[in-house]
């Protein structure tokens, strides 16, 4: 039998079977010295950081509307759309902002007693919502409940969008040192020192809803009062991000 040579990338062997014939198993290469040292592990470190920058609100979004009861839906709509008008001619007059409807409805009113429902009459309403400056927010109330609006639904403050964005890019900013100085901390506790930043994901930079105020007007004729003071506060943008860390 002639011996079989080892070839540089793979090791043959003969194995001897039955019948006088040779079987030859292929068997993996033999590793390198050098190649063994560029199989390393490598080690990352995950984290993330979060940022906040706080802004002053500059907008104030109001919904208010008209609700009238009648005995009769003709009436109730009628004085609905009266009302209405009146309030929408001076929101417009008023330059207001982002104007529009947001629902307007008719309903029966029923009473229940001696387990009978017996039709009492109509309620109307007609709700808006509009933006406004927080300054002139007061007198807008004042006003519009003035002009026949019997209902402030609430109210919200918000930043303009361009400084929402400009605040967003200060609070990823603020996440993204936010993580380093934490990935710091835990490498330098365990001996081991940042080689390079191997991912990168921006997880979100938004605001958040502002709180809504929410309170109820009535039309009266009482004499005008001074204006109702509207006091919009600070707005929260935030962000985060995450590291992804080789050391």
């Amino acid at each position: 039998m002639v011996p079989l040579r080892r070839s540089v990338t793979h090791t043959l062997s003969v194995i001897p079977v039955t019948l006088g014939l040779v079987a030859v198993q292929i068997l993996p290469p033999l590793m390198t010295p050098t190649a063994q040292a560029q199989k390393v592990v490598q080690r990352i470190l995950t984290v993330s950081g979060r940022g906040v920058e706080k802004i002053p609100t500059t907008l104030a979004k109001v919904n208010l509307g008209v609700e009238v009861r009648g005995k009769s839906a003709q009436q109730v709509q009628a004085a609905v759309a009266r009302q209405s008008s009146s309030v929408m001619q001076l929101l417009k007059g008023r330059k207001v902002s982002a104007l529009q409807t947001l629902g307007i409805r008719l309903n029966p009113t029923y009473d229940y007693s001696d387990n009978q429902q017996r039709l009492t009459g109509y309620v109307g309403t007609n709700t808006v919502s509009f933006k406004v400056a927080n300054q002139a927010a007061g007198d807008i109330l004042d006003d519009a409940v003035n002009a026949g609006a019997t209902r402030i639904n609430g109210i919200s403050f918000t930043a303009t969008d361009k400084a929402i964005a400009a605040a967003q890019k200060v609070a990823l900013k603020k996440a993204t040192q936010d993580a380093q100085s934490q990935a710091a901390a835990v490498l330098s506790a365990l001996g081991f020192e940042a080689q390079e930043i191997v991912g990168i994901q921006v997880n979100n930079a938004s605001a958040p809803t502002p709180v809504a105020y929410q309170t109820l007007a009535r039309a009266s004729s009482a004499p005008r009062r001074p204006s109702t003071p509207v006091v919009g506060g600070d707005q929260d943008v935030s962000g985060s991000v995450t590291l992804q860390i080789r050391y």
